[in-house]
């Protein structure tokens, strides 16, 4: 069982057949994808200040207190990548933390510069037809 199916069955208060095995249950992930509903944040955030709470009673915790209704599928936001930022970690060796701080002093003509210095060649996918 997946751990997103355990939040799906705490949003819709189904319970499954059998009893459920919690080794499955990974808190982290649950709490995550509950957050991204408004009414679910607070309860979710309550239960990461308390992380040595067994799975089972933090489980049971989220079951009785968020009320079920059908709620509208929110994928995960993932990180910008960002084209600049790639060009100056490979141009000199950086990490996306010092990357990012070097985007901040360089101007637009240096990073135009290390493009061109970095530009391997071959067909970019944009460009075929």
């Amino acid at each position: 069982m997946s751990p997103f199916d355990y939040a799906d069955y705490i949003l819709r208060k189904k319970v499954p057949e059998g009893e459920l095995d919690f080794k499955d249950y990974a808190p982290f992930l649950v709490n995550r994808s509950l957050s991204y509903h408004l009414d679910c944040v607070l309860y979710a955030s309550e239960l990461n200040m308390w992380p040595g709470v067994d799975k089972d009673m933090q489980y049971h915790y989220l079951l009785n207190s968020i009320r079920p209704m059908k709620r509208k599928f929110v994928p995960w936001q993932k990180a910008d990548s960002n084209k600049n930022i790639e060009c100056v970690k490979i141009y000199y060796g950086y990490s996306n933390a010092k990357a990012k701080e070097a985007l901040r002093i360089l101007t637009d003509e240096q990073i135009a510069v290390i493009k061109t210095k970095i530009d391997t060649g071959g067909v970019k996918n944009n460009d075929r037809n």
